[in-house]
């Protein structure tokens, strides 16, 4: 068994573990994943016995191993715990061949350092005997990473740390060297150290998300990365590469900090309220993780349920019921007339529904007033009819502003939203009127109104429709951009399934007023369940092969 217990570690004063919790059993397997500086290395050093001025407690069997002076280290230090480090070519001692380090590592325990058993040691992971007798500028990377793991393995530890396994190699060598260390850990505790969250997901059965020295997610390695629930563990996924992954790579706003007063991730979250600047979260049971937020993790933001709408006989919106989380973006799919854009002005209040409810961060929305549209706003289809053609850009984009009532510097407010749509905000752009606009620039002149007053939910119905593909793939991008930026929640209409899967987080698909398959965007994309999000995804664009025969006009599926 291996025990942390409120582990801390400083460099020159800086904190870079701030009170760590662990506990492994053998057998079990733990990643801890986070950018770099997050403390991951220092973690797996403070456990070898390797850094001076560690505090809290290390326990391995019951003995607390930072208790133990340097000589008492080296006894149990490539005995009863082992560590690949991540720089192999520092690792190896170029002027020795491979066979005379791995039996360095045996005779300095007073093991038996037959030849025979380097040379079992080598083919255990994966490299022929004649390899013994190079030296380590004759290997490959992947060759250097396999001898290291050798070493690691010579004495048999209980421990086996990993520091970036996986991070200098190729695809194809990564994946038999995943293969291997499944293999090698076999009835071991095993930490890795990685920011890569694909070779993780392979190699462990427990993620620990670890942000400026403190963990802020804990729990089953395949729940993390399927459903994140805390705001950072969602921004490591969103910019890692993933074939399973349909929306563009997002970064996280800002950069870490050391030393942040209060919750460390408050500076970059997009959900932070008053308590997270001043209080530290504790790391808490929620469900089947562990998370360390005020808010007990990503919360809701809007929640619709049983919306109803008629017109005459038709049911337009058709009891229809989801939840948008905060940061993330729900595309709604379906075709003309699936009730998509009847159901967005209900949630905006430009149409009544027959039934339902509609909440904002958990309150129930009545009438709407002057503070909902502080914090939920619209984008429309066509820009030249949702703004005024007796508006030139300025008086367009700074309406928002005198309808609030927001006071003096209107003029700075709407030349800096101007600059973040990309727009210019000089004299005489601000004079200009819709119809002097190309469509691309009225868009973004409604992006920049719809901005204006800093809401946390975007309304967009089909922003993209009315343009060319070009100024569609620039308009989509600013939106992505401004939802990193400022860490915004979309709810996108649109009926093109194949930019739906470019913009969301996940999908709703829309048939005759009900929702009829929701779910993650790349899940929804590679197993749709319905018929009809089958037919949506064989008809949409597809420059690979000819577009699919047929029609699914009057496709009777329900």
């Amino acid at each position: 068994m291996l025990e942390i217990k409120d582990l801390k570690v400083a460099y020159d004063g800086m904190g870079v573990l701030n009170g760590v919790d662990l506990s492994l059993a053998k057998g079990e397997s733990l990643a801890v994943i986070g950018e770099s500086g997050a403390g991951k290395t220092t973690l797996g050093l403070s456990i070898m016995g390797l850094l001076d001025g560690c505090s809290g407690k290390i326990f391995l069997d019951g003995r607390n191993i930072l208790s133990l002076n340097e000589e008492e280290h080296r006894k149990i230090r490539g005995k009863d715990m082992a560590m690949v480090f991540q720089n192999v070519e520092d690792a190896l001692d170029p002027v020795y061949k491979i066979s005379n380090q791995i039996e360095e590592a045996i005779l300095v325990h007073d093991g038996d350092a037959a030849a025979q058993k380097v040379i079992n040691l080598l083919r255990s992971v994966g490299l022929p005997a004649e390899k013994s007798l190079s030296y380590p500028h004759e290997l490959s990377g992947g060759e250097k990473q396999r001898v290291l793991i050798a070493m690691a393995l010579a004495n048999d530890p209980q421990v086996l740390i990993l520091d970036e396994p996986t991070a200098s190699l190729d695809a194809i060598t990564k994946t038999k060297m995943i293969k291997l260390l499944k293999e090698a850990a076999k009835n071991k505790i095993v930490l890795v150290a990685t920011h890569d969250i694909s070779a993780a997901a392979k190699l462990t059965d427990l993620m620990a998300v670890l942000y400026a020295g403190r963990i802020v997610e804990m729990g089953p390695t395949a729940d993390l990365v399927e459903i994140p629930r805390h705001p950072y563990t969602r921004g490591l996924l969103r910019s890692s590469l993933n074939m399973t992954t349909t929306k563009d790579l997002q970064g996280i706003p800002g950069r870490m900090v050391h030393g942040v007063k209060g919750c460390p991730f408050h500076p970059r979250c997009t959900q932070r309220i008053d308590c997270c600047a001043c209080e530290v979260p504790v790391l808490e049971d929620v469900g089947n993780r562990l998370i360390a937020c005020h808010r007990g993790g990503i919360v809701p933001l809007l929640e619709v349920n049983d919306l109803k709408r008629r017109f005459g006989s038709v049911r337009a919106v058709d009891g229809v019921s989801f939840t948008l989380y905060e940061g993330e973006t729900l595309a709604l799919v379906g075709e003309s007339g699936s009730g998509k854009t009847t159901l967005a002005k209900m949630v905006i209040g430009l149409i009544e529904p027959d039934g339902g409810e509609v909440r904002l961060e958990g309150d129930a929305v009545g009438r709407r007033t002057k503070k909902f549209y502080e914090r939920v706003q619209m984008i429309y289809q066509n820009p030249k009819e949702s703004i005024s053609h007796r508006m030139n850009v300025l008086e367009a984009v700074e309406e928002p502003l005198v309808v609030q009532n927001a006071g003096c510097g209107k003029l700075e407010r709407v030349k800096a939203v101007l600059k973040e749509a990309e727009l210019p905000d000089d004299g005489a752009f601000l004079k200009k009127y819709p119809h002097q606009l190309s469509g691309g620039e009225a868009q973004r002149v409604a992006i920049a109104r719809a901005l204006i007053l800093g809401p946390k939910l975007l309304v967009a119905d089909e922003p993209t429709s009315a343009l060319d593909a070009s100024v569609q793939a620039k308009i989509l991008k600013l939106l992505l951009n401004l939802q990193e930026r400022r860490g915004l929640t979309m709810l996108f209409i649109t009926h093109d399934i194949a930019l739906a899967r470019k913009v969301s987080d996940r999908m709703a698909v829309m048939l005759d007023g009900k929702i009829i398959e929701e779910g993650p965007t790349n899940e929804v994309i590679t197993s749709p369940v319905h018929r009809y999000t089958r037919r949506l995804i064989e008809t949409a664009p597809d420059l690979s092969k000819k577009l699919a025969s047929g029609s699914i006009d009057n496709y009777n599926l329900l």
